[in-house]
């Protein structure tokens, strides 16, 4: 798995690379800056991106809006956010392209290293990989779709439970249902948000997205 590190502190920076070397991944860049991280995006086009939302020049949003515009020009390159903090705007935006593939957890909360590598890997793969505190954070204002107003209380949960990354096994266990019973709402959220696709994986991106922009 080829990696770029964009993380402004060298040492956790150098960290990163350690950690990432350590369990067989290459690091083609590790960079401080928004400019110099959408320029090895760019030209390394790597399997994965593990980005920091405030990186200078001026601190505020420059990690992600510079992982937006690479993901615009190289679509469904996949990013992995790792930040102190939860930057709203630019984050719905990056969840909401439809291209899946990304991924936003917070620093302080990452405290097991191998579920953290898996989680990368996760994103590399296709997949969507949130915090908790993330979503709730995305999700702090009315909603207001009307599509997912027709989900059931348990299809609202377990969708929830879907956008963090969760597959069926664990978010029947989170629920103490059956797998199969887990299954049945997935098929009716499904139903419910119009996603008719054949391709069960996409569709689960797709809702998840869904949820998140609503």
């Amino acid at each position: 798995m080829r990696v770029v590190i964009a993380e402004d502190l060298a040492l956790l920076r150098d960290g990163l690379v350690r950690l990432f070397t350590a369990y067989d991944c290459t690091v083609v860049a590790a960079v401080s800056t928004g400019p110099e991280l959408l320029d090895a995006l760019v030209e390394h086009r790597p399997d994965v991106a593990v980005v920091d939302v405030r990186l200078p020049p001026t601190f505020t949003d420059e990690g992600l809006v510079a992982a937006i515009e690479a993901r615009r020009r190289i679509p469904g390159l996949p990013v992995l956010v790792l930040s102190q903090y939860v930057a709203q705007l630019f984050a719905r935006e990056l969840l909401s392209d439809g291209a899946g593939a990304v991924g936003y957890l917070l620093k302080d909360r990452v405290g097991d290293v191998a579920r953290f590598v898996d989680s990368v890997r996760q994103v590399a793969a296709g997949g969507t990989v949130m915090d908790p505190q993330v979503i709730a954070k995305l999700l702090a204002r009315p909603a207001h779709a009307d599509s997912l107003g027709r989900l059931t209380p348990r299809e609202r949960e377990v969708l929830a439970l879907m956008a963090q990354g969760k597959n069926n096994v664990a978010i029947a266990e989170a629920l103490t249902v059956t797998e199969k019973a887990i299954q049945k709402h997935i098929n009716a959220i499904f139903a419910k948000l119009d996603l008719t696709s054949s391709d069960q994986e996409h569709r689960r991106v797709r809702a998840v997205l869904t949820f998140l922009d609503s």
